[in-house]
C-alpha cells in the first residue's frame, strides 16, 4: 500500500533474486479500510517509494488510481470463508474481502508466475493461499520473514503514527510472543495459560490500550489448538493497540523445535 519501508523491500529483493522480471503493486486499497480507520491518513511517499523499488531491484511498478481499479458500478468481490472472519477480520469486519478483492485483480493485471507477501500479515499469507488453491489460480505464493528493528517490533508503515514512549514500548509484543515460543519449545502444554500470562503483561502496560485479540492457532489452517504436539507448526499471533496505533505481529513454532 506504499511508505515502502525494509519489510517490502526485502521481498523486492528477493523476488529479484528469485525472478527475471520483478514488478511491485502500489495501491491504497480503500476497500479493505472501515469506515473508521486510518485510510485518509495513511502515510504516502509515493516518490520515495519509486526510488526505493528501483534501488532495490524492481524493474516495473503499477501505481493505479482508485477509480482506474474500481469502476464506476463496481459490484464484484471476493471473500474466503471460515478464514476472513477470524483474529483481524474479527475485528475489521470486510477487510479481508477487500484485500482478497484487490489481490485477485492484481493478479489478473499483472499475470506473474510468482507472488511474494511478508510474513508479517500472517492471516492474510494463508487467505491468499487459500484463495490461490480454491480458484485454480496459475500463481505461486512465496511468504517472506518478517522484518524487525533491533528490539523486535516488527516494520510497519504504521509505525510512523507512534509517538517516541510508545515506540519505545511497542517491543512489549514481540517479548510477550517469544516467551510463548520459548515455554512451549521448554515443553509447556498449556497453551491457553500462556495466552493468558501473554495478555495480563501486556494489560499492564499503560502504553497499551486495547488487545484486540492475543491468538494460538495451528500454523497451517488458523484452527484454535490446544496442545501443540498434535500439530507440526504453531502460530501465535497478536493485535494490540499501541497508543491510537493498531499493531499485529506473529511468531510460528515448528514442531521441530517442541
Amino acid at each position: 500500500m506504499g511508505y515502502l519501508h525494509e519489510g517490502h523491500l526485502s521481498l523486492a529483493r528477493l523476488a529479484k533474486k528469485e525472478c527475471d522480471i520483478v514488478f511491485m503493486t502500489i495501491f491504497l486499497n480503500p476497500v479493505q479500510f472501515g469506515p473508521s480507520e486510518d485510510l485518509d491518513k495513511y502515510p504516502r511517499d509515493p516518490e520515495r517509494d519509486i526510488l526505493l523499488a528501483e534501488n532495490n531491484g524492481v524493474d516495473y511498478i503499477f501505481k493505479p488510481s482508485t477509480e482506474e481499479i474500481y469502476r464506476s458500478n463496481y459490484r464484484t468481490y471476493v471473500e474466503v470463508e471460515g478464514l476472513s472472519d477470524i483474529m483481524c477480520g474479527k475485528n475489521r469486519p470486510g477487510h479481508f474481502r477487500g484485500v482478497t478483492t484487490i489481490v485477485l485483480k492484481l493478479f489478473n493485471i499483472i499475470r506473474a508466475d510468482r507472488a511474494y507477501f511478508g510474513k508479517k500479515d500472517y492471516q492474510q499469507l494463508i487467505i491468499i493461499k487459500k484463495m490461490v488453491s480454491d480458484l485454480d489460480l496459475n500463481i505461486e505464493i512465496a511468504g517472506g520473514p518478517t522484518i524487525r528493528e533491533k528490539d523486535g517490533l516488527a516494520l510497519s508503515s504504521r509505525n510512523k503514527y507512534l509517538g517516541s514512549k510508545e515506540r519505545e514500548n511497542a517491543a512489549v509484543i514481540y517479548r510477550n510472543l517469544r516467551n510463548i515460543e520459548r515455554a512451549v519449545n521448554a515443553g509447556e502444554r498449556d497453551l491457553e495459560k500462556l495466552r493468558n500470562n501473554a495478555i495480563k503483561d501486556l494489560e499492564k502496560n499503560i502504553y497499551v490500550k486495547k488487545i484486540d485479540y492475543f491468538d494460538i492457532r495451528d500454523a497451517e489452517n488458523l484452527k484454535e489448538i490446544k496442545d501443540p504436539k498434535k500439530h507440526e507448526a504453531i502460530l501465535a499471533a497478536a493485535a494490540v493497540w499501541v497508543g491510537k496505533t493498531r499493531l499485529i505481529d506473529n511468531i510460528v513454532i515448528d514442531k521441530k523445535k517442541y
